[in-house]
């Protein structure tokens, strides 16, 4: 991923907690000659060693999975909240652009056991039921529903490299940082107020 020095994120945590928060990633490798991608969640975890790797699952008939065993190694992305920046915003002529935040992920993917495929399905459950009114769990899920589980295999990326991208008007200044966070809250778009808020975060 090309990123200009100026907007390299390069904090460990911040991308950490980045990546927890933006889980539902997109999983691309070559397969037959052939870029696939696949859009799932993908979570960031410490395996038994105390490293930390991805973890998700696809699906048995995906044939993206194919690929895996010829070359193992896949790229993950990662998008965060991104918007259009107008020019007009600026109190100078200026070209438009687009603010963003995103992290790639490159590592060597595995396909796990069924036994841990299932742990791994249960942490996700568990991650996303907690704040429901009666939360699902697979432990209290039938023998017949379970069934459904044998449709996919899970999956752990050891991670060899991690480009993190955080593009929010950096390059501007002061008067005009604070024009555009000003601007995209009038939008009332949901993602223009979230770089907002990211960009509110950066600068005081």
């Amino acid at each position: 991923m090309y990123t200009p020095d100026l907007y390299k994120n390069e904090n460990k945590e911040e991308i950490r907690t980045f990546l927890k928060e933006n889980s539902f990633g997109i999983l691309i490798n070559q397969t037959n000659g052939r870029l696939c991608a696949t859009h799932i969640p993908i979570e960031l975890e410490v395996n038994a060693v105390g490293k930390e790797i991805l973890q998700g699952h696809l699906s048995k008939l995906n044939p993206q999975a194919q690929g895996f065993a010829e070359n193992d190694q896949v790229l993950v992305v990662f998008t965060g909240p991104h918007s259009y920046i107008s020019s007009s915003w600026y109190d100078h002529e200026n070209v438009p652009t687009w603010n963003y935040i995103a992290v790639h992920v490159y590592g060597r993917i595995k396909i796990v056991d069924e036994a841990t495929s299932i742990e791994q399905l249960k942490k996700l459950v568990d991650k996303y039921e907690a704040n429901s009114e009666n939360p699902v769990r697979i432990e209290n899920l039938s023998a017949k529903t379970m069934r459904e589980a044998r449709g996919i295999f899970g999956f752990e990326i050891e991670i060899d490299e991690i480009e993190a991208t955080k593009k929010l008007s950096q390059n501007r200044d002061d008067h005009n940082y604070k024009n555009i966070i000003s601007e995209l809250e009038k939008t009332e778009n949901p993602q223009a107020i979230a770089v907002a808020k990211e960009m509110s975060k950066c600068r005081k």
